[in-house]
C-alpha cells in the first residue's frame, strides 16, 4: 500500500462518527442490568463479549452470570444513543450523564466496568 492511500485510510478513520451511548447487558432470568458508557458501541459489545467468553471479564458478576445462561440468557442493547458533532471531541462527560440518568430510571443497575 502506498503512502498516499494510507494517509487516505488514516484520515477516514479519524473522521468517523461511531455510534456512541450507553450500553446495557440484562441477565433475563435474574432481569440483573450492567450498563456502560461507549465511544464505539459495536467496538466495545465486541470486547466485552470475547471477555466474557474467555472467563476473564472485570466485572465478576457479570462474569458468573454469562457463564451460567450463555449469550442467549442476556439481552445486550444500546439503550441510550449520544448524538453528537464532533469526532474528535472528548464526549466522556456527556455519555455519563446519560448512563446517571439510566441509574436514576433503574437504581439497581451496576456498572459494566469498575
Amino acid at each position: 500500500m502506498d503512502l498516499k492511500r494510507k494517509r487516505e485510510l488514516l484520515e477516514e478513520y479519524k473522521n468517523r462518527r461511531p455510534e456512541m451511548g450507553v450500553i446495557s447487558y440484562l441477565c433475563k432470568e435474574t432481569d440483573e442490568v450492567f450498563l456502560g458508557i461507549s465511544k464505539d458501541t459495536k467496538a466495545d459489545f465486541n470486547s466485552n463479549n470475547v471477555k466474557l467468553k474467555a472467563n476473564s471479564h472485570p466485572n465478576k458478576r457479570l462474569q458468573e452470570l454469562w457463564k451460567k445462561y450463555g449469550i442467549e440468557g442476556f439481552e445486550i442493547s444500546v439503550v441510550k444513543v449520544l448524538k453528537y458533532d464532533d469526532p474528535q471531541e472528548d464526549h466522556t462527560a456527556e455519555l455519563e450523564g446519560l448512563r446517571d440518568k439510566c441509574f436514576t430510571d433503574n437504581p439497581n443497575a451496576r456498572r459494566i466496568w469498575r
